[in-house]
C-alpha cells in the first residue's frame, strides 16, 4: 500500500498567521490526506481540531516539545486532542549533539520522553537536521543516538536534511526500515543556505526513496522551511508530483 500524503504546516506557516482557516481549507481542496501540525498561530488547538475534522484531514503528528517538566501536561494534552499516535519532537539542536556528553544527556531525555508517550499510548519519533549526520569519533551522530535510545523510539526521516550533510536518503531509509514510518520530502539544490522549492524540482531522488521504504513507509509529508514565492503553489505542485511517484 502507498504512503498517504501530508504537508507539514510550517511550510505554510506566513500565511497560516493570517488565515489559518482558508489555508488549510486549501491543503484540503488539494488532496493532501493529512497534516503535521507546528504550533496554532493564527487558531486554537480546539478549532483546528474541528476545521481538521471537518475537512477528514488526519493529523499525522503534532511538532512539540518533549513531554516533561512544566511541558508535559501541555505536550500530551495536545497530542491526545487530536488524537495523535506519534508525537514528533523536532527540537534537537548542534548543541544537544556537540559531543558524546551532550548526546548521551539528549538520548536520556528522549528515552524518559518515551516512557512518557508510551503511557499515553503514544510513541515518540525524531525529527532530523543536517547536524545529526556528522561524524563524532568516527561514527554518525545519528548511528550513536540509534544505539543509545529506547529501541521503541522511531524516526521522522528529512531526506532532504540527510542528503545536505552529504549522507544517501535513500540508504539511510532502507536502513532503518520499520523505525522511520515517516519521511519528510523536501527538495531543493542540496546548498544548505539555499531556500528549497516544490517536490521534483531540485536534486532529490524520490523514486530511490520510495523504493527504499517500501511497504514500511506510512507517510510522506512535504515540507519547505522556506521557499522562493508563494508556498501555496509549491505545496500544490508537491503533492502533483508526489501523487505521481507514488501511484
Amino acid at each position: 500500500m502507498a504512503p498517504k500524503i501530508a504537508v507539514q504546516l510550517y511550510t505554510l506557516r506566513d500565511l497560516t498567521k493570517q488565515d489559518y482557516e482558508g489555508v488549510v481549507r486549501q491543503v484540503a481542496a488539494m488532496g493532501y490526506d493529512g497534516v503535521e501540525t507546528a504550533g496554532f498561530e493564527g487558531t486554537t488547538p480546539q478549532a483546528a481540531k474541528q476545521l481538521f475534522a471537518e475537512l477528514g484531514l488526519q493529523v499525522v503528528g503534532t511538532h512539540v516539545p518533549m513531554p516533561l517538566g512544566d511541558k508535559k501536561d501541555e505536550v500530551i494534552g495536545t497530542a491526545t486532542l487530536f488524537s495523535c499516535h506519534y508525537l514528533t519532537i523536532p527540537h534537537i539542536g548542534p548543541n544537544d549533539v556537540k559531543d558524546m556528553d551532550a548526546v548521551k544527556d539528549l538520548c536520556d531525555r528522549i528515552n524518559q520522553s518515551q516512557a512518557i508517550a508510551k503511557e499515553n499510548g503514544m510513541t515518540v519519533t525524531i525529527h532530523n537536521h543536517w547536524w545529526e549526520y556528522a561524524q563524532m569519533d568516527g561514527k554518525l551522530i545519528a548511528d550513536i543516538m540509534v544505539e543509545l535510545l529506547d529501541p521503541a523510539v522511531l524516526f521522522e526521516l528529512d531526506t532532504y536534511w540527510i542528503k545536505v550533510a552529504g549522507g544517501d536518503p535513500a540508504a539511510r531509509v532502507a536502513q532503518m526500515g520499520k523505525r522511520a514510518p515517516i519521511l519528510h520530502i523536501k527538495d531543493g539544490s542540496g546548498v544548505r543556505e539555499d531556500p528549497q522549492c516544490a517536490v521534483g524540482d531540485g536534486i532529490m531522488d524520490f523514486a530511490a526513496i520510495r523504493n527504499a521504504g517500501g511497504v514500511n513507509t506510512e507517510w510522506w509529508i512535504m515540507e519547505a522551511d522556506r521557499v522562493v514565492g508563494n508556498p501555496i503553489e509549491a505545496v500544490q505542485k508537491s503533492l502533483i508530483t508526489m501523487k505521481g511517484l507514488l501511484k
